[in-house]
């Protein structure tokens, strides 16, 4: 049976010119080979969004959080969408009495709640630039952010006030006035007030546009709504402009995109916000409820408690990064192999059932209706039960994690790809496809894509297996990095956005990511290393939580430093009589055999070269990790911070090893 293909071909491929690489075909979703979505007429920007909904819906509940009766959480309490909207203006009345005109930027510190929303609410509707400052970077990078993008206001979540202050008196060059969303102590009050900086609790600021009545601006497409800084792999945060254009066309793609595989959102959709606000994944897809006047429910902050809110809250809609999955797949997982023999055969006897019907081309839901009643329905319950579509984004998705997801969820499980300069959700796989485990997807139909050849890495986008770096065309993109020219040139070349990633077709028209084109360096022997595939193959050992390759051109062989599985390393310590807790472990030359021995039997199963073979070892018992900057909030690793927090260990394992 010949697979369908998702995408069409609107260009084709140039060869090799003028030493500039080859490039692939132009590629767009088959939902637009008509021609791109146009967004809705009379939506310009995204207080249009809000706006029209609270003209449409105005009684839906929009924004909901948990009420605590004694200590203890209740339900859901809502506020509709007129009464978000009322608030909203007062907020906007008085941010604009600070002082702050169109074209201001005010900054937002914290975790998502309703009063993020509304105070992103009241930037859109005066036409100012919401600046999110990161709630998982450290008190240098929100300093950075506030000078570099002189925020003149920042809101705050009453528990990050003590962080913020950190930043002064470097921050208070631009910050004027600060925003709680609770409360404020008189001790608060008198340390901001020393740099000359107003302090307000969050009903003080509302009654500061009382009486007052600021005319909205009339905002334009083009118009920057938001600068969202990325946390950036090397160096400072990259503050990445996106305009009013961007999000409405985006939600114009996302919208015939479901609808076209009959998933269409509706007022009755329900969503869980707890991935930050502060990253463009989730403050799209918020966007794309509000556009539908559906409703959105926060999260208490802790991750021990969302399994709890979602049951709930029983969202219709699940996003989510793979770390979540991952941690939702071994609690199944767990749960299955505790139940006795009878529930774990049943367990597996289902599971290959359906799996085996799914692969034969049967939709989920048709797949095996008796498995999902008597065994599948408690996994679903768990997840509230009215889950429809989970959607993971931000890192890759383990397969045998989206497979077991697939047929146990009662769910359709996505896997997307975007970036900030994309505007989040760039490709997205289609529901009931089996054959797109592993990948992300065909295109969103708002977007051209083609691939360009990297010849240095051995990549072909002419191939008969395309490969190449991933570029993206559209109105979807960016407007530039903030104050940064030089690096907006270095991106964008004849309208195309080169985001650095490596990418391969598959038949069915759907995109896998496999390489990363920075991530590559030249040996001593003059051969080129593609570094994150090579993590990628070395992180299937078992024993391996998390690999980190180094190498370099003075240096003619490859090490690694690996955070190992502390059940893996202990159970073969034990079966092989090493003895120690598990730091002493990591450092045992016996383990380190061990390790190095798993590494080169991936090696020569995978057919890697002799100069991708690692050749020394460093355990760490310590995780990757933010706090030593070693890692982004997306959880992609920071090479440059990992080559000098770890230097002297790399030292001595190229002086040993040679």
């Amino acid at each position: 049976m010949a697979k369908e293909r998702y995408t069409v071909e609107v260009e084709p491929g140039k060869p090799a010119k003028d030493g500039k690489p080859s490039v692939g075909p132009v590629y767009r979703s088959k939902f637009a080979k008509d021609g791109f979505p146009e967004p809705i007429p009379g939506l310009d920007s995204c207080w249009d969004i809000f706006r029209l909904s609270v003209e449409k819906f105005p009684n839906n509940r929009m924004l909901g959080r948990r009420e605590i009766v004694d200590g203890k959480p209740g339900k859901y309490s809502w506020m509709t969408y007129k009464e978000v909207y009322d608030i909203v203006l007062k907020v906007g009345n008085s941010i604009r009495s600070c002082g702050i005109e169109e074209g201001g930027r005010c900054g937002i510190y914290g975790a998502n709640s309703p009063e993020w929303i509304m105070s992103m609410e009241a930037c859109n509707a005066h036409g100012l630039y919401c600046v999110p400052l990161y709630d998982t970077l450290g008190a240098g990078a929100v300093e950075f952010i506030i000078c570099h993008a002189e925020v003149a206001l920042a809101f705050v979540e009453e528990k990050k006030i003590s962080e913020l202050l950190k930043t002064f008196p470097g921050a208070t060059k631009c910050l004027r006035t600060i925003v709680s969303f609770g409360k404020v102590t008189s001790q608060q009050k008198d340390e901001v007030e020393k740099f000359g900086v107003a302090i307000y609790s969050w009903d003080e600021f509302l009654s500061l546009g009382e009486n007052k009545d600021y005319d909205l601006p009339v905002k334009k497409k083009t118009d920057i709504c938001t600068i969202m800084y990325t946390s950036g792999t090397t160096g400072d945060p990259k503050g990445v402009m996106i305009s009013n254009n961007s999000i409405v066309t985006l939600i114009a793609g996302v919208k015939r995109l479901l609808e076209s595989v009959n998933e269409s959102l509706t007022v009755n959709d329900v969503y869980l916000s707890y991935l930050p606000l502060a990253h463009i994944f989730d403050r799209v897809i918020e966007e794309c409820f509000i556009n539908h006047g559906a409703s959105i429910g926060f999260w208490r902050g802790d991750v021990k408690l969302l399994v709890e809110d979602i049951g709930e809250l029983k969202p219709t809609i699940f996003c989510a990064v793979p770390r979540v999955l991952d941690r939702i797949y071994s609690g199944l997982q767990q749960k299955v192999s505790s139940g006795g023999f009878i529930k774990h055969t049943m367990f597996n006897l289902a599971y290959s059932l359906k799996l085996r019907s799914m692969r034969k081309g049967r939709k989920h839901t048709e797949a095996s209706p008796l498995c999902d009643k008597i065994v599948f329905s408690k996994v679903k319950q768990g997840l509230g039960g009215n889950v429809r579509l989970i959607l993971s984004g931000a890192a890759p998705l383990a397969s045998h994690v989206e497979e077991f997801l697939r047929v146990v969820s009662g769910s359709y499980v996505l896997q997307g790809y975007g970036l900030t300069e994309t505007c989040a959700g760039t490709f997205v796989s289609i529901p009931d496809e089996l054959s797109m485990l592993g990948t992300v997807g065909p295109p969103v139909p708002n977007v051209d894509v083609c691939l360009e050849s990297v010849p240095e890495m051995g990549y072909d986008a002419l191939s008969s297996t395309p490969r190449g770096e991933v570029c993206v065309r559209g109105d979807t993109l960016f407007s530039g990095y903030y104050k940064r020219d030089d690096l907006t040139k270095e991106v964008f070349v004849d309208g195309w956005f080169h985001t650095g990633d490596v990418g391969e077709w598959q038949a069915n028209g759907s995109l896998k990511i496999i390489d990363r084109k920075k991530n590559i360096f030249k040996l001593s022997q003059g051969e080129y290393v593609a570094v994150e595939n090579l993590e990628n193959i070395y992180g299937l050992v078992p024993a391996i939580d998390s690999i980190w390759i180094y190498g370099n051109s003075f240096e003619s062989f490859l090490v690694a430093i690996i955070n190992p599985n502390k059940q893996v390393v202990e159970q073969w310590a034990e079966e092989n009589g090493v003895s120690g807790d598990f730091n002493a472990l990591c450092e045992n030359p016996k383990v380190k055999e061990y390790f190095l021995g798993e590494l080169s039997r991936i090696a020569k199963e995978k057919k890697l070269k002799g100069f991708e073979f690692i050749k020394a070892v460093h355990l760490d018992p310590v995780p990757f990790d933010m706090e030593r900057d070693l890692i982004t909030p997306t959880f992609k690793k920071k090479r440059p911070q990992l080559l000098k927090y770890y230097q002297g260990v790399i030292d001595s394992m190229y002086k040993s090893g040679k």
